[in-house]
């Protein structure tokens, strides 16, 4: 089965990037791509003009699941993805204090992963994610299994440690809201094979404003694309994909 056909995508450095579309569409293929983690598929993803072939520490992801070690405190979680670094002992505890700092978490440095929210968790799966200093994180929704309010919250810290990382940041996710908020620009992808739709540029601060009539407009145009309308209800895309893998041939 055809997962993508027809990508052909262009992130600059230091841009924070989203891919938003339906359950099916290859999102999460794509980062899989451009991770190095599946190497079966015609065409090419580049580095710096250099082919992806294999993971390498200059990337990395955070997924919607935290995935974190339950044996290991929360700095201890953070240090494993120092495992194959070259730096020295005292080197990768600075890194872990700094990144620790970053996320707001010193305080709970000790604390294993069972004593901290779904927010916290999370926080600390970016955190690891990020403390080998990758050019480019990976967001395979991150926070898809947030409550709302611990969602938009997250998102705004997302966005601070994102820019104070000057990292390449590259999101998937189903909440359009969330990609126009997040993004320089948003990626509509349409599935049956997953393919680009089109790319639209996020621009001035007015589209970063919730409440804005340029951040409405584009979230309007952005569903427009899905064949979403929306009505003022919550609007789940996953559900209209599922919907549609459900019906009879």
């Amino acid at each position: 089965m055809l997962a993508l056909s027809g990508v052909d995508l262009h992130v600059d450095e230091g841009e924070f990037v989203s891919i938003v579309g339906a359950s099916g569409c290859g999102k999460s293929t794509l980062l899989r791509l451009i991770l190095g983690l599946d190497t079966d598929y015609e065409g090419e993803v580049r580095i710096d003009g250099v082919r992806v072939k294999t993971p390498g520490l200059d990337r990395a992801i955070v997924f919607q699941d935290h995935r974190l070690l339950p044996w290991l405190n929360v700095r201890s979680n953070i240090a494993v993805a120092l495992r194959h670094s070259p730096l020295g002992k005292a080197e990768k505890a600075e890194r872990v204090d700094a990144q620790m700092r970053l996320v707001g978490l010193e305080r709970f440095s000790d604390a294993y992963p069972a004593q901290l929210s779904g927010g916290m968790a999370q926080r600390v799966a970016i955190a690891r994610a990020l403390v080998n200093r990758p050019r480019f994180l990976l967001l395979d929704e991150p926070l898809g299994a947030l409550d709302a309010l611990t969602r938009l919250r997250l998102q705004n810290e997302l966005l601070r440690i994102v820019r104070q990382e000057g990292a390449t940041a590259i999101l998937v996710t189903h909440d359009v809201d969330e990609a126009v908020y997040l993004g320089d620009r948003v990626v509509v992808m349409r599935p049956d094979p997953g393919r680009v739709a089109t790319v639209l540029s996020v621009s001035g601060p007015q589209t970063h404003d919730r409440s804005s009539p340029g951040f409405i407009g584009l979230r309007d145009q952005v569903l427009a694309l899905l064949g979403v309308a929306y009505n003022g209800a919550e609007l789940s895309l996953a559900r209209e994909a599922d919907a549609r893998e459900a019906a009879p041939a």
